[in-house]
């Protein structure tokens, strides 16, 4: 997976993992990549409702013993 661009959003609780991402995304052409590395628990669901808002899409979640891992793909 070719990743263009990856935010590490550790330590930060909802919504600042969400809206450092909505920012990067911004920045970022059509189709190309965002990881986004987490270490709130709540970040998975909000990831999931964040895409289905936005239109850009999830292609992946991944949990990494207390960090969670997600893959956006900008519409």
């Amino acid at each position: 997976m070719d990743i263009h661009k990856e935010l590490d959003t550790r330590g930060l609780n909802c919504p600042l993992p969400i809206l450092k991402a909505k920012k990067a995304l911004t920045e970022m052409h059509s189709g190309e990549l965002l990881k986004v590395v987490a270490t709130d628990p709540g970040s998975i669901r909000d990831f999931q409702a964040f895409a289905k808002q936005t239109g850009n899409e999830l292609v992946e979640q991944q949990t990494l013993d207390k960090e969670f891992v997600h893959v956006l793909r900008r519409r």
